[in-house]
């Protein structure tokens, strides 16, 4: 296992509030689009989420107000236009390994989400388990914008599982944005709070998840993912090894102690 506190970033923002981890993008000037570099050390940092033992959830958010307005234009579309075809796949590749590195990660992932939220940001908003929102967040997919298909960073497979396969053909194929009403009432949003309070009512949130058993968490998330493309039979059994995995935690026993004893279970996370 590893230690992340001490971590680094130099694309964005990383601080930790006990065991919760608050990644920030931070290009306020320009309503935090993502480059290159960003994508790929957001990439890694992910991936090695799977290895912290001191982080047990993860807020993303943006800085002064906004979430994040996708690619950088000048930074990332413009070279785009001007690359071939291997170096454009790479491209695509690595944008969709973020995608795969948030989903991988056993940790539960909040995304805080404020004004502008759009492209590749909206993509990252999707790929978090929980979103909270505010009256003045707007989330948009706007690859067809562009000129690009709406089937970008898993969107037309994972979008549809979170509103529905008609509404996520709406926002794919125009391109417009969903407003703070229509995300909570098709389940973007799993509530909206007061911008003001969004970022302290994120990281509330995930503390309160961090005081239950998060090696079973870990496991919650992972059989959210694995049953996708299972049958049902395929994931009463999967669902019954994973069970019995966490049956043999120290939790579990912790849990029936504190039933026992008539108190609140004091989780270790093992």
């Amino acid at each position: 296992m590893m230690l992340m506190a001490d971590l680094k970033p130099g694309h964005f923002k990383w601080q930790m509030q006990g065991d919760v981890a608050i990644i920030t993008l931070n290009r306020p000037e320009k309503k935090n689009p993502l480059t290159f570099d960003s994508y790929a050390e957001l990439r890694d940092t992910f991936r090695d989420l799977v290895y912290a033992d001191d982080v047990k959830s993860v807020v993303v958010t943006g800085a002064d107000g906004n979430f994040c307005s996708g690619g950088d234009v000048f930074e990332i579309i413009e070279p785009l236009t001007k690359m071939n075809m291997k170096d454009l796949l790479a491209f695509t590749r690595m944008t969709g390994d973020l995608i795969k590195a948030i989903r991988a990660c056993p940790q539960p992932v909040i995304a805080a989400l404020d004004g502008i939220c759009a492209g590749a940001g909206s993509c990252i908003a999707m790929a978090a388990d929980i979103r909270l929102g505010t009256p003045t967040a707007k989330t948009a997919f706007l690859f067809t914008r562009v000129g690009l298909a709406g089937c970008d960073m898993g969107a037309c497979a994972i979008l549809p599982r979170i509103i529905g396969q008609g509404r996520a053909s709406e926002l794919l194929f125009t391109g417009r944005s969903m407003s703070p009403e229509e995300g909570e009432r098709w389940g973007w949003f799993n509530r909206l709070v007061p911008s003001d309070e969004l970022l302290s009512e994120a990281v509330a949130y995930a503390a309160r998840l961090n005081e239950g058993p998060t090696f079973a968490h870990g496991i919650t998330k992972t059989m959210l993912n694995q049953e996708w493309s299972m049958t049902i039979d395929q994931a009463i059994e999967a669902e019954a090894q994973a069970q019995a995995i966490c049956m043999q935690t120290g939790d579990f026993a912790r849990a029936f102690e504190a039933f026992a004893a008539k108190r609140k279970p004091a989780f270790g996370g093992n």
